[in-house]
């Protein structure tokens, strides 16, 4: 049976563990565009506590439904400039921030237009810090979907390993937060990690 995913914004641990299981990834490119899903926005942790990412969107009063393909990001936004700073000040003092940045800093620098193919390109991204090796497959179909990885207000019922987190001693452990922060805090042994969990 053939699975696919949405692709996500700086997917969640929980996300990444699944895509590291797969022989294969599927992701769906022809579903609706929904609010309230990862599509476009993550969860760091910050000095604060747990901070949402969001990017916004072109809201195309035109259409009833955008597909997810079709959807463009907001340009009159400093989000790229916003998500940077909160990224800099959340974990800079991680073991792994230095390690990353550069590979992470055009993403984050250079104009992008199209939500869809900023994901994909981040999550490839994000495979090879992992040292990872996938085929990537666009779908207009699958036989079935695994929605729960995608959506911003459903709880995975996982009960995750704990590692260390830069801000934990402040605000205790949070878990399911964006692969930034495993890889910020973990580095090379994330993906041992990922491997570990039963997603």
């Amino acid at each position: 049976m053939k699975v696919g995913v949405c692709p996500a914004y700086l997917p969640s641990v929980n996300y990444m563990a699944w895509i590291v299981a797969q022989k294969e990834i599927g992701f769906i490119i022809s579903n609706h565009f929904q609010k309230q899903t990862f599509r476009n926005r993550t969860a760091i942790y910050g000095p604060n506590g747990k901070l949402n990412l969001i990017i916004p969107i072109v809201h195309r009063k035109d259409l009833d439904h955008q597909l997810d393909e079709n959807v463009l990001i907001h340009q009159e936004n400093s989000w790229q400039k916003n998500h940077w700073r909160s990224l800099e000040t959340s974990y800079q003092s991680s073991p792994f921030y230095e390690y990353y940045e550069h590979d992470l800093y055009p993403f984050f620098h250079t104009r992008q237009e199209n939500l869809m193919d900023l994901n994909i390109q981040l999550i490839l991204k994000i495979l090879s810090l992992l040292r990872v090796d996938k085929d990537i497959i666009k779908e207009e179909e699958v036989t079935n979907e695994f929605r729960v990885l995608i959506l911003a207000k459903q709880k995975v019922n996982k009960s995750n390993p704990i590692y260390s987190q830069v801000f934990a001693s402040k605000h205790g452990y949070l878990d399911n937060l964006s692969i930034l922060d495993l890889l910020f805090n973990l580095g090379p042994e994330s993906i041992d990690y990922l491997m570990k969990l039963d997603i």
